[in-house]
This record gives structure tokens, C-alpha cells and sequence, in this order.
């Protein structure tokens, strides 16, 4: 299975669709060929030190080489995000997130809620709150 390697490809891959869940973060976008899925994965500091973050890296690639041949679609570009959670998450659990992130971001448009909607995610967010008095 190829993989994004270039900045510009996992850029292209962010201004696409996107599906968070407690384990990872889900981002793909439609290619103007039909070769085989790629993927690539990204695990910030915020996760934690390299140790931590290789972790984190090592258990995506995994749930990324089991189920993108079979749920991955020809011609997509998908970028695994890693979240604090990754590493800590079970197995199974890891697995389902990534299953219902994929089925998420394939679901025709008329299956999803309208914009806006409390389960969007283009739900529009609270204003912040003026912190000690001041305007944010």
C-alpha cells in the first residue's frame, strides 16, 4: 500500500473531508485517478515525547494496513491523525474508530446531518467568555 509522503499531499488530504473520533482523527480526499488507497499518518508533540508519538504511530500504520484494503476506496488519499488517546485506547475500540470514521466519510451527502445540526461538524460554537474581564 503506497503512502503520502510529500508535505503538499497531506495538505491537499486536510482541505478535504474530515471525522474525529476518541482515538484518531480521519482526513481524505478524492484523487483524479483510480490507483489503490494511500495513506499517511501524522502524530503531533501534544501527544507526547518521540517514544509516546512512535507508539502512537506504530498502532495507526497497523489499523491502517488491516482495514484500508478492504474499506479504503480507489483513488482516495486518507491522513491518520493521532490523539492523545491512541495509544491508550483497546485495540478493538481503535479499530472501530477508524471503521466509523471511513463508513462517515463515504456516506453520500443525504445520509448525513444538515450543517449546522448538533451531530455537524459545522455546528456553530459557543462565543468564549471574556477571561478575567477582558474580551477574548
Amino acid at each position: 500500500m503506497d503512502r503520502l509522503k510529500h508535505r503538499r499531499e497531506f495538505l491537499a488530504a486536510a482541505r478535504g473531508q474530515k471525522w474525529a473520533t476518541d482515538g484518531l482523527v480521519l482526513q481524505s480526499r478524492a484523487r483524479a485517478d483510480e490507483n489503490d488507497p494511500r495513506f499517511g499518518l501524522t502524530v503531533t508533540r501534544k501527544v507526547g515525547n518521540a517514544v509516546v508519538r512512535n507508539r502512537a504511530r506504530r498502532r495507526l500504520r497497523a489499523v491502517a494496513q488491516s482495514l484500508l484494503p478492504e474499506l479504503g476506496r480507489k483513488g482516495f488519499d486518507y491522513v491518520l491523525i493521532g490523539r492523545a488517546g491512541t495509544l491508550y485506547r483497546p485495540w478493538d475500540a481503535l479499530l472501530a474508530d477508524f471503521t466509523s470514521a471511513i463508513e462517515h466519510i463515504h456516506k453520500p451527502r443525504s445520509a448525513r446531518p444538515p450543517s449546522g445540526t448538533p451531530g455537524s461538524s459545522t455546528a456553530p460554537r459557543q462565543q468564549e467568555r471574556p477571561v478575567h474581564g477582558r474580551e477574548p
